[in-house]
């Protein structure tokens, strides 16, 4: 989901100074935490394109030298994986750099699974994990089954640790796991616009920008998962996704470099997009507590973000299972960011 254009002076899309303003970001926090990136194949550009586009946009450097940046394998290895895939490669950069545009100060840990096979996927979830990192970022997965609620006991139920996830681009009753899972914070995502008047509804007093709901994002009533005890919405018994939202729109998109298909400057969207921001977010929030589900923080501090009340991601009679209105609904969940206070205890 993306275009691409060899300006590199003034790239296409939004730029961090962007992502900061939209979501009223600090621009110093996040120092000394890491976020990391669980991603599959290898990409052996990864740190040289982040160069660029930290250089860029003068963001501070975040290399190997200095400590900033690391890549691993899914076993915690220097050895990098054997095959490189161009898709996965474009992947890992959006994620990087858009970790690195909510958060310049964050540290990065690149996880990169052998395969994309949800077994290796998920041994880098767990090295990741093991690594120390308190924030994963996972922009991918899969359609719901059965089997996935053991899976959530062995890779996901660990409080104290941010795990989230694509919420999907696939619209209603389109959303994946692992983000359908309880122990989860379910990325969807919007359109973000810039606006020169006050909106009506819950952005009024909004300045500069404005968003709404963008219509491919996953959303939904999950058929397996059950539903944790901090979600409340009347009509779906059982795990309700998404929880927050955050830009996704290709149409409205994020800037980034890649040497990897149709190289250069270009832009683009997914719920990939909004996971590795919502991650980063996190990060700038600070350290959760120990024995916190951090998905939960959104939902006791519900002024803390902008509720979205306007877009729609399919046909499910007007419910908020696929509208975007007042209040939580499945597109956009809580809504968006308004600063950082509602993704911390």
């Amino acid at each position: 989901m993306s275009n691409s254009s060899p300006d590199g002076d003034n790239p296409p899309g939004y730029h961090p100074r962007d992502i900061q303003s939209a979501y009223q970001l600090p621009r110093n926090g996040g120092y000394g935490r890491t976020v990391a990136i669980v991603s599959a194949f290898d990409n052996p550009n990864a740190e040289s394109d982040l160069a660029v586009y930290r250089r860029t946009f003068h963001l501070p450097p975040c290399t190997t030298a200095n400590g900033c940046f690391r890549k691993i394998n899914q076993n915690g290895g220097d050895t990098p994986p054997p095959l490189t895939d161009p898709g996965w490669a474009t992947e890992t950069a959006v994620d990087i750099e858009a970790v690195s545009a909510a958060c310049p100060r964050c540290r990065i840990l690149l996880v990169e699974a052998d395969t994309n096979s949800l077994s290796n996927m998920l041994t880098a979830v767990t090295q990741a994990r093991t690594q120390g990192a308190k924030f994963i970022s996972m922009s991918w997965g899969l359609s719901e089954a059965a089997g996935q609620l053991a899976l959530d006991q062995t890779y996901f139920n660990f409080p104290g640790i941010a795990f989230v996830a694509a919420a999907g681009n696939g619209g209603y009753s389109g959303f994946l796991y692992p983000a359908a899972s309880q122990y989860v914070t379910a990325a969807g995502g919007t359109s973000l616009d810039r606006s020169l008047r006050r909106e009506p509804g819950p952005q009024a007093k909004r300045s500069g920008w404005y968003e709404s709901s963008w219509s491919r994002s996953g959303s939904g009533c999950s058929q397996i998962q059950p539903k944790p005890p901090f979600q409340t919405d009347p009509d779906c018994p059982m795990r309700t996704v998404a929880d927050v939202s955050a830009l996704a729109d290709p149409a409205t998109g994020f800037a980034f470099y890649s040497t990897f298909s149709s190289p250069g400057w270009r832009v683009i969207g997914g719920t990939s997009v909004s996971t590795a921001l919502i991650a980063a977010m996190y990060a700038l929030a600070g350290n959760p507590g120990p024995a916190d589900r951090p998905n939960s923080y959104p939902y006791a501090h519900r002024r803390a973000f902008w509720d979205i009340d306007q877009g729609s991601t399919g046909s499910c009679g007007g419910t908020y299972l696929c509208t975007a209105m007042i209040g939580y609904d499945g597109p956009t969940g809580i809504g968006t960011p308004r600063g950082v206070l509602g993704l911390r205890r």
